[in-house]
């Protein structure tokens, strides 16, 4: 039986990754292109050319797009992307003009939850919080088996909840972010204050960055951890307590099955991974008396989001073609997994088009 191939565009600051991915959230081939600029049409033409170069080679139905920043509800519209100038754009239209096939546009982070749910570390979970822990911190979620996206698109922003008062300035506006504590950015900021302090321990971190705390990156420091520097270990471990307590809020909030933790700083392993655990159970409420949500390492890396997004084009691309038949039988259609409500009324809205 001919595969269903999809192509997956992830879509962040510096780069565009793209992947040809099969029903089994396998990557057939990928491609990595920078991002040209923060320019709306730029990037569409970007978009456009992978899709055109990818489709040389394979067969594919339909394509999706992880994008870092708020989607509306009908996966239409990037209504603000703080690392791009996006505002109000209407991508989804805009590139399925260029392509000329089935095109959806979400959240990165949903994208990434929907893959480790259906592919990686959250199989057979109903209910999941897929945390992303990058430059700041994403959020995805699957209840009960469908990403939810909340009445306007943009629910999951976990990273801007306020977690200290008056805390550090958030590129948000706002002052005490969860992500200024628990990111990547964070962890440099942090290891960058040891070194402006003169602090000895942070000699092993100063010296990997060639004797100029500016190179000091998350990746630096993580790697310097997994290596064995006792700075940067303490720096992770620091990190963890604040992932710990975050996720804690979430689970009384939301009571998962499973956290989900992604994005390059949980590279880290055990690192991050067993602090944030200790540091959850050690502030959920009603600890001690209630199941406690597993948390664990996402399975399946950088290409989460490329994956999700591509498997979340084909199912809307699915339940178009089904549509259109039911719709000239004179019948209704099963709901699709993954797809909300104002999925549906878009793909009614978008099919006459």
């Amino acid at each position: 039986m001919l595969q269903r191939l999809a192509i997956g565009i992830d879509v962040g600051g510096t780069k565009v990754k793209a992947g040809v991915v099969d029903e089994d959230g396998i990557v057939v081939e990928s491609l990595v292109h920078d991002t040209p600029s923060t320019s709306p049409r730029m990037v569409e033409g970007v978009i456009a050319d992978i899709v055109a170069d990818l489709r040389g080679r394979h067969y594919v139905v339909a394509v999706g797009i992880g994008a870092a920043g708020f989607v509306d509800a009908t996966r239409s519209t990037v209504l603000f992307a703080p690392h791009l100038a996006w505002r109000h754009e209407p991508l989804r239209d805009a590139v399925r003009r260029r392509v000329g096939l089935s095109t959806i546009v979400d959240n990165d982070a949903n994208c990434a939850a929907w893959a480790e749910w259906r592919f990686g570390a959250a199989q057979n979970e109903p209910d999941l919080v897929c945390i992303t822990l990058g430059t700041g911190i994403g959020g995805g979620l699957v209840l009960n088996g469908q990403v939810h996206r909340g009445r306007h698109g943009i629910s999951g922003e976990f990273g801007h909840m306020q977690v200290v008062e008056g805390g550090h300035a958030c590129e948000c506006g706002n002052r005490g972010c969860w992500e200024q504590y628990a990111s990547a950015n964070a962890l440099v900021r942090e290891a960058r204050a040891l070194v402006a302090a003169g602090a000895t321990q942070a000699d092993g971190i100063l010296k990997r960055a060639g004797g100029d705390p500016f190179a000091i990156t998350g990746l630096l420091v993580t790697q310097a951890g997994l290596d064995g520097d006792a700075c940067a270990v303490e720096l992770l471990a620091r990190l963890g307590d604040w992932l710990g307590v975050g996720i804690a809020n979430l689970a009384a909030a939301l009571d998962p099955g499973t956290f989900v933790i992604g994005g390059g700083v949980s590279d880290a392993g055990d690192l991050l991974i067993t602090p944030a655990t200790a540091a959850f159970r050690r502030t959920l409420t009603g600890r001690g008396y209630r199941p406690e949500a597993r948390i664990v390492r996402a399975h399946l890396g950088n290409q989460a989001g490329l994956i999700g997004a591509a498997d979340l084009a084909r199912a809307a691309s699915r339940h178009r073609r089904r549509s259109s038949r039911s719709r000239r039988r004179g019948t209704s259609t099963p709901f699709t997994r993954g797809l909300s409500w104002a999925d549906q009324r878009s793909t009614r809205v978008t099919s006459k088009e």
